[in-house]
């Protein structure tokens, strides 16, 4: 190599490192990929339909799970004091966006956090317990999808019940001690009672070692049917309230339909894997760069009725065909 080629070289490297960035710069500019915590306060076998109809439809809007995004799913079970945990977890773990399925859950993530975008799915009345300012303009760091499309929701499934036993009058009320959705349901429910000529008689249970005492209360008061308030506490315990009622031939109604699966007699709610798909909407909203506080909350745009005509016949009712001619499925 002449002289005048090694100059040509060295000018030629020269320039090709002005021109092409050191590796670990290029690395560092790299963008890094979403992160999505996800709690569902739930049993994996019970909740995974929603976290595959979630998953679903990220993909169906381009972003492949481990490619494009990354979802966390830390253990937790739905009690308030472990869920705070978690939660604290999350944040520190600067995950981008924060999905949590149910009232207390949220309530959980609205204290822990006021800057984290979080989209909250199956919260009974968010305004009424303070998530967000309204369902039009929710403001702050929070949206998501309610659980009860209005609030006549209680008194439709109390209506039900109704239907089902004409001379009904006396209806026990099992609520969760703590849950945020209680005072909603309730006000529901009292608004409903008098013209169908029920009188309520709430029954609050403080953990599932209290549900069997619970229903020794029901007995003593006289209680001829049963609404359970929907919350993450009866969702947990669904198959051990199903049991109950039926041991104790009490015709119930639940916001889920995975407690009716379980033994319950009927149930009145939202369908959550739609509500699953929603929330993946959400997240992608919030990933694009829209501000949760400008998303607006949305509502289920359709509920569900779902009978168990075994329970039926083991605690000796017989369902109206009329409300059976209305039910998306009837377990025969």
């Amino acid at each position: 190599m002449n002289r005048r080629d090694g100059v040509m070289m060295v000018l030629a490297l020269c320039a090709s490192a002005l021109t092409a960035p050191p590796l670990a710069f290029a690395q560092q500019q790299r963008p890094e990929i979403p992160r999505i915590g996800w709690l569902d306060g739930g049993s994996s076998s019970r909740t995974e339909p929603w976290r595959a109809a979630f998953r679903e439809s990220l993909y169906r809007m381009g972003y492949v799970v481990g490619r494009d995004v990354v979802i966390e799913h830390p253990r937790e079970d739905g009690q308030p004091d472990r869920m705070s945990a978690v939660m604290a977890e999350l944040i520190r773990s600067k995950v981008d966006v924060i999905v949590v399925w149910g009232t207390v859950g949220s309530v959980v993530a609205k204290k822990a956090t006021q800057s984290v975008p979080v989209v909250f799915l199956s919260v009974g009345a968010p305004v009424e317990i303070g998530l967000v300012k309204s369902l039009a303009r929710p403001g702050g760091n929070m949206t998501g999808v309610t659980f009860e499309a209005a609030s006549e929701t209680y008194g439709k499934r109390l209506q039900l019940l109704k239907e089902i036993a004409p001379r009904l009058s006396r209806v026990a009320v099992l609520q969760a001690a703590g849950d945020a959705n209680v005072a909603f349901a309730m006000t529901s429910l009292e608004r409903a009672a008098p013209s169908l000529g029920i009188r309520l008689e709430p029954v609050e249970v403080r953990s599932a070692d209290e549900l069997e005492s619970a229903f020794g209360v029901m007995n003593k008061n006289g209680a001829q049917a049963l609404v359970v308030i929907a919350g993450s506490f009866t969702f947990r315990n669904g198959n051990r309230i199903a049991d109950l009622a039926r041991a104790h031939r009490l015709p119930s109604i639940h916001g889920f339909k995975e407690t009716v699966e379980s033994g319950g007699l009927i149930s009145l709610g939202p369908d959550f894997i739609e509500m699953a798909r929603r929330g993946a909407a959400l997240v992608d909203l919030i990933l694009k760069g829209t501000k949760p506080g400008d998303i607006p909350v949305e509502q289920p745009t359709r509920y569900e009725l779902h009978i168990n005509l075994k329970t039926a016949k083991v605690i000796g009712v017989t369902i109206p065909q009329s409300i059976l001619l209305r039910a998306d499925r009837v377990i025969e």
